[in-house]
């Protein structure tokens, strides 16, 4: 009587990955696709608003870059492994990484939608007035005090309404993602 042979490790098959969405261009035609497609445009407008600012405030509109520019990459590499059909040959549970990155991406955004309206909402009404005081600023109603020119404003308040429309979009990507996730 022989013995059966040992299975060999290395050769251990793993299951097949899970994937609700669908692959390839089809995945244009679904919600899904057609939020991360959103997410990458909106989320370059914001990245593009906040560089053509100057970035007057650094501390501020800094995590404001990071997030939107971070965000941008992976978001369009997550777009490129499903329309490529990638995300078939990688055996992992996508739907999870859907939801978890979608609300990783939620949080960061939202964080940088509040900072970027606190930027925006911070703009002083300096009005230097040199005869009183010699060049004295009013004090600001919060602590930070920006001083915009019209035109950084402007920037400003578009770049707070992109950050607060990729934040939904993120937001309904997430919701949607853990449907798929949960079923």
């Amino acid at each position: 009587m022989s013995e059966p042979p040992a299975a060999n490790p290395a050769a251990t098959s793993f299951p097949a990955p899970t994937i609700s969405l669908p692959l390839g261009l089809e995945v244009l035609r679904t919600y899904s696709g057609a939020l991360v497609c959103l997410e990458i445009l909106f989320g370059g407008l914001v990245w593009i608003l906040v560089a053509s600012s100057n970035v007057p405030v650094p501390l501020l509109q800094g995590w404001v870059m990071f997030v939107s520019v971070t965000t941008f990459f992976l978001s369009s590499a997550y777009l490129v492994i499903l329309v490529t059909g990638l995300a078939d040959r990688i055996n992992t549970d996508w739907n999870f990484l859907d939801v978890f990155y979608h609300f990783i991406a939620l949080l960061f955004y939202f964080a940088a939608f509040v900072l970027e309206a606190a930027t925006t909402a911070a703009r002083g009404v300096a009005h230097v007035n040199s005869t009183e005081c010699g060049g004295c600023f009013p004090h600001p109603r919060g602590n930070i005090l920006t001083v915009l020119s019209e035109t950084q404003y402007g920037i400003n308040v578009a770049a707070t309404i992109f950050a607060f429309i990729v934040t939904l979009c993120y937001g309904c990507s997430m919701v949607m993602g853990f449907k798929r996730w949960i079923v």
